[in-house]
């Protein structure tokens, strides 16, 4: 079954891409949350016809993504948290803990659009993704340090 979606949804695709999904997935999940809608001729047409007219504004969020990932580069992060006294931390850092840390730095990012590849459970140095845009993506290193007790 073929959806556009509505909104983005990790792992499947951005807003307005018509996508492949198995048809219980559609209909029981995507479709009644309002995240997708059927891809009949007519709502392709609709969607062309919008995306024409969207060009320009997609183009200027495009070029605030970029700028955005240019600030971000600059940014090198330290997180502080508690371990053990072999290195291992209490838990594990996570994307909440890196957008903590962008505020900080006067970078506000949602932290939804940050990934962490594997779980951050030792101190050390490691980076997360940033998404901005389906086209734009930067790489942060932070590093976790022991804090005091």
């Amino acid at each position: 079954m073929q959806v556009i979606l509505k909104e983005n949804v990790a792992n499947l695709g951005y807003k307005d891409d018509i996508v492949t999904v198995k048809d219980g997935y559609g209909r029981n999940f995507l479709i009644p949350q309002g995240k997708a809608v059927i891809a009949s001729e007519p709502a392709k047409k609709v969607l062309a016809e919008n995306m024409k007219q969207r060009a320009h504004k997609l183009a200027k969020i495009k070029e605030d993504a970029l700028a955005l990932a240019a600030k971000l580069e600059k940014v090198s992060l330290v997180i502080r948290t508690k371990t053990s006294s072999t290195g291992t931390i209490f838990g594990s850092v996570t994307n909440i803990q890196i957008a903590d840390e962008l505020i900080k730095q006067s970078c506000e990012i949602d932290r939804k659009l940050i990934y962490i590849k594997d779980p951050v459970k030792e101190i050390g140095t490691y980076s997360a993704q940033i998404k901005l845009h389906r086209e734009v993506s930067v790489d942060i290193p932070f590093e976790v340090v022991s804090e005091p007790f």
